[in-house]
């Protein structure tokens, strides 16, 4: 499993996690948080491995739904993005005094605005 899909399903976890059943989210957990494979799963929850195969692809499903109708993982990713991009602008001038570089501030400040209405 690639790192990206499993940065992504914690993201997606962390903003929606709680509106899973308590066995999709326990079941997620020991797939994504221990590291157990789905046999191990299996084992600890007796039923077959099909069974937590299928149990975690509807989680993972329901997971990207909701982010699909609520965009709040996205919309953190990119206020993010231009919070970071003001710190690098600040930094840059500290050290040189530009103005040129306070009005992509006051831009990257107007589009963090705009985000959140």
């Amino acid at each position: 499993m690639s790192v990206e899909k499993v940065t992504r399903m914690a993201m997606l976890y962390d903003f929606y996690g709680q509106l899973l059943t308590d066995r999709q989210r326990h079941l997620f957990e020991l797939y994504y948080d221990h590291d157990l494979s789905l046999g191990e799963i299996a084992e600890e929850l007796e039923i077959t491995r099909q069974a937590v195969h299928d149990l975690l692809k509807r989680s993972e499903k329901i997971l990207e739904e909701y982010e699909t109708k609520l965009g709040l993982v996205n919309k953190f990713l990119t206020e993010s993005q231009h919070l970071f991009r003001l710190v690098e602008d600040l930094k840059k001038f500290r050290s040189t005094q530009d103005p040129a570089i306070l009005e992509q501030m006051e831009e990257t400040l107007i589009r963090l605005l705009d985000a959140n209405k």
